[in-house]
């Protein structure tokens, strides 16, 4: 049983929060955190990359000269891979690297995730996490007086909080996310995680993945 500190807006202490990270995973499997965020990791990819070969560079496909008689080593068409502005030997051409790995094995593996930086200590609770206009300034003070103003931080909010994603957005090294959407790796990239009490409620519960977004968790990481 880990407890948590939980904290205000001023960085004072307003009381804890008593969390099992076993009863949110029972174990921990490096393997599955370190596939799923593989996964992850290779649906984000753009597979745009592409080279040409000898048939696709411009240039005539007439031999450079005879074969024998010259002193120079035979040679074909300018075209070849051995003379500048030719085509590549191994060409790579564009290509979808997404797969899918099962769907319980993702939701473990987020649940894991979540168990493990709590575990580590790496979770920060706050009360609340309200503001009336989006204010940068006013999340940046925030973020500093719970320490985390030098720290890769992933907010975690109960909701869509639109106010708090366009007071985060231009804060670099912070990210902020529906307690819905979060995945392993959205997870485990941060070094820490500043969490709504409302939001640890949902991921104590076990309610914090809705079947829509668990049917679409290996698409790829969007937050």
């Amino acid at each position: 049983m880990a407890s948590l500190t939980v904290y205000d807006a001023s960085g004072e202490s307003v009381g804890t929060y008593d969390i099992d990270p076993a009863a949110i995973a029972p174990r921990i499997s490096k393997q599955l955190l370190h596939d799923v965020v593989v996964m992850y990791q290779a649906n984000q990819r753009q597979g745009s990359h592409n080279t040409r070969t000898r048939g696709e560079v411009s240039g005539s496909t007439k031999k450079l000269y005879r074969q024998k008689g010259t002193g120079n080593a035979r040679a074909g068409s300018k075209r070849t891979n051995v003379r500048r502005g030719g085509g590549v030997a191994r060409t790579v051409k564009p290509r979808d690297y997404s797969y899918r790995l099962p769907r319980k094995a993702v939701r473990l593996a987020t649940r894991m995730a979540i168990a493990s930086k709590i575990a580590d200590g790496q979770v920060v609770v706050i009360d609340k996490l309200e503001f009336s206009e989006p204010k940068t300034k006013q999340m940046a003070s925030v973020l500093k007086a719970l320490g985390l103003d030098d720290k890769t931080t992933l907010v975690t909010t109960a909701g869509l909080d639109g106010m708090v994603y366009r007071s985060a957005r231009n804060i670099q090294g912070v990210n902020v996310s529906p307690v819905r959407d979060l995945n392993a790796l959205t997870v485990l990239k941060p070094r820490r995680l500043l969490v709504t009490r409302e939001a640890l409620d949902k991921i104590k519960d076990g309610t914090f993945a809705s079947p829509a977004t668990a049917g679409n968790e290996a698409q790829g990481a969007e937050a």
